[in-house]
């Protein structure tokens, strides 16, 4: 049996291909929040994550009669947002490095209640912003916004293995921060 996809914003899309203003209004609020939350997650800026943010929205209505529906329009905005981000951080001249393939070791993640979770979390977002760019940036599409290697290897125009390697080093780069901050064991 073959997957069929329920975009709850059909209807909307369509008054948007007809041109409703309304439409494109009420998208726009629907979308705003996450959209820019990958953005930030990726640029690491919020004034640079808001101009990919308007940019996307841009494009995505402009482009709005070429989306032909076979996903969610939310998944269609995600690729454009993700594309327009990477292409800043091209522009800042952003380079990754091919390295070997290695074992890595990560230890499982423990629970613990709310309180303290949330503020690990708050410990963890801030270590990710001390990561390099690069480690930064795949461990995001990988871990936050779900891509696999194969697909941040196109997006980014690296290989595979690069990815994997990128991953891997930032996930390790991150546990020593947090070890030195006494949060990881």
């Amino acid at each position: 049996m073959e997957a069929v996809y329920v975009d709850k914003h059909y209807n909307l899309v369509v008054e948007c291909k007809q041109g409703s203003k309304k439409a494109h209004y009420e998208l726009y609020k629907l979308y705003s929040k996450a959209m820019l939350n990958t953005a930030f997650r990726i640029v690491d800026n919020l004034d640079e994550a808001q101009d990919v943010l308007q940019e996307a929205f841009l494009d995505a209505f402009a482009r709005i009669h070429d989306f032909r529906q076979e996903t969610t329009f939310g998944l269609w905005l995600k690729q454009i947002v993700v594309h327009r981000a990477i292409n800043l951080l091209r522009k800042r001249k952003m380079d990754l490095v091919s390295i070997d393939d290695e074992q890595i070791e990560i230890a499982n993640e423990e629970v613990y209640d709310d309180e303290e979770t949330i503020y690990k979390v708050e410990q963890i977002k801030a270590a990710i912003k001390e990561l390099p760019e690069g480690y930064r940036l795949v461990l995001s599409l990988y871990l936050l916004e779900g891509y696999d290697h194969e697909e941040i290897s196109e997006i980014l125009s690296i290989n595979q293995n690069t990815s994997r390697t990128q991953f891997l080093r930032a996930k390790r780069k991150l546990i020593d921060i947090l070890k030195q901050r006494g949060i990881a064991s």
